[in-house]
């Protein structure tokens, strides 16, 4: 029964509503582990999936989770409830040099010149 415990049952849920899983994981598996498996495992014919970890952001009772902690550190009271599984809410975020690029270029754009004599 104490091997039970150790494991936690867990789905991902994406932005649009689909899951990915649900799939045991020791409680000892740190989050950054979770964002691999979900990279992994990403449905092929959705766009704009996540390239790397740093692009997935994991939220699990209201919180990001830190990619240092564990499953275990992030569990809620009501993951104790036997034969229940836990969702977790996964948002992509684009790479911020996308973002950077297109504000430059805008600001580039936009440039005004004026040269008094």
């Amino acid at each position: 029964m104490a091997g039970v415990q150790d494991q936690l049952e867990i789905k991902f849920r994406l932005t649009d509503g689909s899951d990915i899983g649900p799939k045991t994981f020791p409680t000892a598996t740190s989050v950054a582990t979770l964002k691999e498996s979900i990279l992994s495992q990403w449905p092929k014919e959705k766009d704009n999936g996540p390239r790397t970890v740093k692009d997935v952001k994991l939220i699990s009772g209201g919180k990001i989770l830190d990619n240092s902690r564990t499953v275990g550190d992030c569990r809620s009271p009501l993951c104790d409830i036997p034969g229940t599984v836990t969702t977790m809410h996964v948002v992509v975020q684009p790479p911020p040099q996308e973002k950077e690029k297109k504000v430059t270029s805008e600001l580039q754009q936009n440039k005004c010149v004026c040269v008094i004599l």
